[in-house]
């Protein structure tokens, strides 16, 4: 049979999956939370885990290769080591994306699932700091089960939201951290998204990373790691560390033009960009018995070249580009 690609208007073939297996979370992150949270909403509008499966297979058939799952917290999903072991039986690289707060109790299912590869969302390695950005304290929780998944054999890479006065003095503390531990710290860009409060200021830029990196070690030993196809981090490496950090700048050095990422919200909606405003209702075409693959070539087609359409992150662009929470889109 032959082998089938999703490719848009400007030559990208995606075959990376992200699937939100649920907005509800034991974390409310500022930058991914509203003050106020998100609307509860009846549990039948979102995907049961029959239907995440059986999506899953879908996209697998288009041509997907590799599935990340993520949120709002993906091990608080009902039926979660049903779809971890289903969706390890597919011809797929299968990854998550978790808070790590139940990784004790499921790390089994994960591991048995063929996942070798997690990324742990921790913004601050300071208990107070943590808790002021999560507004929960599970610091040290979260700490053990980073460890745990070490021991195990695990890939680690810690997500960090650096956001300016907030967590930004701690770039070199977890740098050290990559020194000491086979761990890859990735500082990610403080992104708009609605309710976050996001504005320019608060985001520290690739050069700025990098810069406050070689003050700390010396050009000399900041080394620039060669990226894989795809990749949206940029990869380095202080001499003689045993990790290694890397740095996502979708705000000051998008990626674009490599993606290859659809991404699928909890509701069963596709979303070809992280910022895309577009959304097309898979979960109702499949509950109605009909064939989702053309929906999914349409919104790929109508991808964007960058950012969901967007120029500058202005203020005044925002205003007119309304787009959900993160919680609601999944990382």
């Amino acid at each position: 049979m032959k082998e089938q690609h999703l490719t848009d208007t400007f030559g990208r073939a995606h075959d990376y999956l992200r699937i939100s297996l649920t907005e509800k979370c034991n974390l409310r992150c500022t930058y991914c939370m509203p003050a106020e949270g998100v609307q509860l909403r009846d549990k039948s509008i979102f995907m049961q885990t029959d239907e995440v499966v059986a999506i899953a297979k879908e996209f697998v058939s288009l041509g997907v290769k590799k599935i990340r799952l993520t949120g709002g917290e993906p091990l608080v999903k009902k039926g979660i080591e049903t779809i971890l072991d289903e969706l390890g039986k597919l011809p797929i690289e299968l990854s998550l994306t978790t808070n790590a707060i139940l990784v004790d109790k499921y790390i089994d299912a994960i591991q048995n699932a063929g996942i070798t590869s997690i990324n742990v969302s921790l913004d601050s390695l300071q208990q107070n700091r943590n808790i002021a950005i999560s507004r929960r304290d599970y610091h040290h929780r979260v700490l053990s089960n980073i460890q745990l998944l070490l021991n195990r054999g695990f890939t680690v890479k810690i997500n960090v939201v650096l956001m300016r006065g907030i967590n930004d003095d701690e770039i070199i503390d977890f740098i050290e951290w990559s020194r000491s531990e086979k761990i890859e710290i990735r500082f990610i860009e403080f992104m708009p998204f609605d309710g976050n409060n996001w504005n320019r200021e608060k985001t520290i830029s690739f050069d700025e990373i990098l810069h406050i990196a070689i003050l700390r070690y010396g050009e000399m030993n900041v080394h620039t790691i060669k990226n894989a196809k795809n990749d949206t981090t940029r990869h380095f490496s202080i001499t003689n560390a045993l990790g290694t950090f890397g740095i996502i700048s979708t705000v000051t050095n998008p990626f674009c033009d490599s993606c290859n990422r659809i991404r699928l919200t909890a509701d069963g909606k596709i979303k070809n960009c992280l910022f895309s405003n577009d959304e097309l209702d898979l979960l109702s075409t499949y509950r109605n018995g009909e064939s989702i693959a053309p929906l999914v070539a349409q919104s790929i087609q109508a991808k964007k070249k960058g950012l969901g359409g967007m120029k500058d992150f202005s203020q005044q662009e925002l205003a007119q580009h309304e787009n959900r929470s993160m919680i609601t889109i999944g990382g």
